[in-house]
């Protein structure tokens, strides 16, 4: 018999649990979580608690601190690391991983800056071990859907895409709150968030980005534009008494799960969850704006917004043949509750539909020239998450692959070249002018690298200027 495969965990805060309910639940037969690798003894105690829902009466996983990330493997025997502390620590943590002899899963992004994308690659060479990205929106059946409408050649060569993003002031809200709202540790929206959809296209294309030309900036949250709005004074959080009813106020006590990871683990580290998204020290934007050139000539043209009334987005994909479109509703709108006040972890909160049903799900549309536009049918399951693609990627990284004809398991290129557009995209609006993704000194994104990332003719250069 086959003994299970040893995992151990780096950083059990939010992201962190839905891959321990898993490894615990649905994978506990194949799976063993045999240890916890976080700082803060009280998220510790928090990931005891979901494996002891799942196997009641098992042994907890032993506890190490970051700097024993290697005597960890090493002990506890483990095969695969799987990586989902923040984003800064990400090269640092997945490197020593894999030279100490694990594999690594890593959440998203691969890491915030050029250095650490170096980091990564040397130690992927040297180590030979293997590194997944848990790129979950590829395994969602509305982008899958799209894939192999492209893939079919329906629409022809592809010659634009146009793709448009909107979070909403709940979950949006949310990166101003908590760490990300620092530039110098999150690398802002533009790699946090963004490579999720920038992988998407990278993916949807099959081709390597060569050039970034971007635009963004605080439009919104910040004490600047709430001076501006006339907003006047403000807690400097979201837990105070009395209770706010503000719509922005994200108090830890309402929720079971944020209480125990953050509010009841303050005294640890003095890390703030709720910080109010209209104070100062916010360094990120919360809109972006960014054309992307392509090796194959496809240009992308996209847009991030963190403070829509709705969550969703929106994808046009112009061929030579036709045009594909994909509408997708996650959330239709942010309402208070019966008692006026915000449930505003989004995480926690089902998305949503208008009254009438009109403003929720997916459509995807195909229209070839001279023809009728005609729908696309998605198999969605509400019940898996993203449509069911959260299920497909838990089963493809700790279970058996099934076949994947769409190549939608991710590896260390593929966030190689999904964060270097959000690299670029911080370049180019640092220096207002366009930046082409070869000259910031990254590993190659591909074999074919050379041959695809350069810009068309007239594009500048980091140092034009």
């Amino acid at each position: 018999m086959t003994e299970n495969r040893r995992y151990a965990v780096v950083g059990t805060g939010a992201r962190a649990q839905f891959f321990i309910a898993a490894l615990a639940g649905e994978y506990a037969d194949v799976a063993e979580l045999a240890a916890w690798c976080e700082p803060n003894p009280a998220r510790m105690d928090h990931a005891d608690s979901l494996v002891a829902a799942h196997r009641p009466g098992a042994r907890p996983p032993a506890r190490y601190g970051p700097d024993d990330l290697e005597r960890m493997i090493a002990d506890e025997r483990v095969d695969t690391v799987v990586v989902t502390s923040p984003d800064w620590t990400h090269a640092d943590m997945v490197a020593r991983a894999m030279r100490a002899g694990a594999d690594v899963v890593l959440e998203k992004p691969l890491t915030t800056s050029v250095a650490g994308c170096r980091t990564i690659s040397a130690a992927a060479a040297e180590s030979g071990r293997s590194l997944v990205l848990t790129f979950n929106y590829r395994y969602s059946p509305r982008n899958a859907a799209l894939k192999e409408v492209l893939a079919s050649g329906a629409i022809g060569e592809i010659t634009s895409v146009h793709f448009e993003w909107a979070l909403d002031t709940m979950h949006g809200a949310d990166y101003f709150r908590r760490w990300h709202r620092d530039k110098g540790r999150s690398a802002g929206l533009a790699v946090h968030k963004a490579s999720h959809h920038f992988d998407l296209v990278n993916w949807w294309l099959a081709d390597t980005p060569g050039w970034v030309f971007a635009s963004g900036g605080l439009r919104f949250y910040g004490d600047e534009n709430a001076r501006a709005r006339g907003l006047g004074e403000r807690p400097e959080r979201g837990t105070v008494d009395p209770p706010s009813t503000d719509p922005f106020a994200l108090d830890l006590r309402d929720d079971a799960v944020l209480r125990s990871l953050y509010w009841d683990a303050e005294a640890n580290d003095g890390y703030l969850r709720d910080r109010d998204v209209f104070s100062s020290g916010i360094t990120i934007e919360d809109n972006v704006a960014a054309l992307v050139g392509y090796g194959g000539g496809a240009v992308l043209t996209y847009s991030l917004n963190a403070h829509s009334p709705w969550e969703g987005y929106r994808v046009a994909v112009n061929g030579t043949a036709g045009r594909a479109e994909l509408d997708v509703v996650e959330r239709s709108a942010v309402l208070p509750g019966p008692d006026g006040r915000f449930v505003l972890d989004a995480s926690s909160v089902a998305d949503t539909a208008d009254s009438d049903g009109r403003r929720r799900g997916s459509r995807l549309t195909v229209q070839r020239h001279w023809e009728r536009a005609r729908p696309v049918p998605i198999e969605e399951d509400d019940a898996g998450g993203h449509g069911g693609g959260d299920a497909l990627l838990l089963q493809d990284v700790f279970g058996t692959p099934a076949p994947d004809p769409l190549g939608r398991r991710a590896e260390y290129r593929d966030g190689l070249a999904s964060v270097a557009v959000g690299l670029a995209a911080n370049a180019s609006m640092d220096s207002g002018l366009p930046v082409r993704i070869a000259e910031l000194g990254l590993p190659p994104l591909s074999a074919a690298s050379a041959a695809t990332d350069t810009p068309r003719e007239g594009m500048h250069h980091v140092g034009d200027r």
